[in-house]
């Protein structure tokens, strides 16, 4: 019995280190979840505006497996829709706000402008989501190169109004609609619309939420941006800027499409190594970019570059 028992032992772990040598001869291969869907090669990155878990439209990422503008454009509409085949991919407690089984019949890109064609089920947005979805479209849209705006047709019918909330839409929808808008206006005499992007967080993510605000100032939109950041964004929300209170704009210059703010140090987070705080810069260049329309913004201490940001 006991001879048995020992050739048994024998004989598994001789087994046992057959089958280690043939898998460290040819090893599993593990895959990342999203391999099903996405090469490495293949994966990139997009901005998307979805609803927040405090109801705002916020900016946030979608993974893209398409390069080419149209694909990327029916990726993101794909992603807006409730229920859609990428509604796994959302950040969580974000929400899409195009109806269930929502059908883009058709798209095209002509002259920097996409011309989206849904079907019938377009129309069945909530009364209250309505304008929220409009301004997903037109901003998560027009994050792609080269779109300007978007026409939107339902079963080939241009909208012109919302169905529910009767709300008016221009013909050509751009990010000039605007996005979480506030009016604080006593007259019409110098309004001044300004799109100023602060920062807020859900459990352990951070993200970037667009407010217009329209409102009578003599100031520029520049320096109304600047204050705005600098001071308590809206009373009563969850919206947050990390812009220094002392951080003062000394000067501007615009070329084109190229604006450089000259500050004083108390925009920086390291005096030592002068450090601008990834967050401080993203809102700053992101509100310059919707307002403004410039795609580079340069920021100076004492005239010396500290950073330059592509948005």
């Amino acid at each position: 019995m006991l001879k048995q028992s020992a050739l048994r032992r024998i004989a598994v772990t001789t087994i046992a280190l057959v089958i280690f040598g043939i898998l460290s001869f040819f090893p599993v291969k593990l895959e990342p979840e999203f391999a099903n869907d996405y090469t490495l090669s293949s994966m990139s990155k997009g901005a998307i505006y979805l609803i927040d878990p405090y109801e705002y439209v916020a900016r946030s990422e979608v993974v893209m497996k398409n390069t080419d503008l149209l694909s990327q454009a029916r990726e993101i509409i794909e992603t807006l829709t409730i229920q859609g085949k990428k509604s796994h991919y959302l950040p969580n407690g974000f929400q899409a706000v195009l109806p269930i089984q929502t059908t883009l019949l058709s798209i095209d890109l002509q002259d920097s402008v996409l011309k989206l064609n849904f079907d019938e089920k377009f129309l069945k947005i909530p009364k209250d989501y309505e304008e929220k979805a409009i301004e997903c479209l037109i901003y998560s849209l027009t994050e792609l190169p080269n779109v300007k705006g978007i026409l939107l047709y339902v079963n080939g019918e241009l909208l012109t109004t919302l169905p529910n909330s009767k709300i008016k839409l221009p013909a050509l929808l751009t990010r000039d609609y605007g996005i979480n808008k506030i009016y604080d206006l006593t007259k019409m005499q110098n309004a001044i619309k300004t799109t100023t992007y602060y920062i807020s967080k859900y459990q352990n993510y951070s993200y970037y939420v667009p407010v217009t605000e329209i409102r009578n100032d003599e100031k520029e939109k520049v320096e109304i941006i600047i204050e705005r950041l600098k001071s308590s964004p809206i009373n009563q929300t969850n919206l947050m800027s990390y812009l220094n209170a002392n951080a003062e704009l000394l000067d501007y210059e615009l070329l084109e499409n190229e604006l450089s703010l000259s500050f004083n140090r108390y925009l920086l987070d390291d005096f030592e190594h002068e450090q601008i705080l990834e967050e401080v810069a993203y809102s700053i260049a992101l509100s310059l970019r919707d307002t403004m329309d410039v795609s580079v913004v340069h920021f100076l201490i004492n005239d010396n570059e500290i950073k330059k940001m592509f948005v």
